[in-house]
């Protein structure tokens, strides 16, 4: 169920670099330290989130695998779209790491397809699937850039779900 992911963030930046690593590395030793905050936060954010659709969702983000509950807890109390972020932020890293700067226009070239596959596809999906509870999570917690404070429910969504 990681194919998205792997694909997004690790072959297509292979593909595009090899992983070869530009000396000397533009930004020196913080750009290489930040890209490897970068590359780890977005893998750790993409695990958690893999995480909650499966013991919170009772499924998958994958849609032959859909989750029975609308996942709301973890880092999706914060933003409704933590992977693309994390998948994102990830190539970034990997930008920063290898001194590749042209690796940064491939997250900034899909930003405008996966925003329009999220509001087109996505968000009319979950609209259908989880109705009410899903506009009242939509209208607590933005899309794309994240909230300081954690959402809480009014209402337990998932009971004993939103840690």
């Amino acid at each position: 169920m990681a194919v998205g992911p792997s694909i997004f963030a690790g072959v297509i930046p292979w593909l595009l670099t090899r992983w070869q690593v530009r000396r000397p590395v533009p930004g020196g030793w913080p750009a290489r330290l930040a890209g490897a905050v970068l590359v780890g936060s977005g893998t750790a954010v993409i695990g958690h989130s893999f995480v909650r659709f499966v013991t919170e969702g009772l499924g998958t983000p994958a849609p032959i695998a859909p989750p029975e509950h609308l996942v709301v807890g973890g880092v999706y109390r914060h933003v409704r779209n933590p992977m693309y972020l994390a998948m994102a932020a990830a190539v970034a890293g990997q930008a920063l790491l290898l001194g590749r700067p042209k690796l940064l226009l491939y997250p900034a070239a899909m930003a405008v397809p996966v925003a329009t596959f999220v509001r087109l596809w996505e968000e009319p999906v979950l609209a259908r699937r989880f109705g009410a509870e899903y506009e009242e999570y939509r209208r607590n917690v933005p899309g794309w850039r994240p909230r300081l404070r954690p959402w809480r429910p009014t209402a337990p969504v998932n009971p004993g779900t939103c840690r």
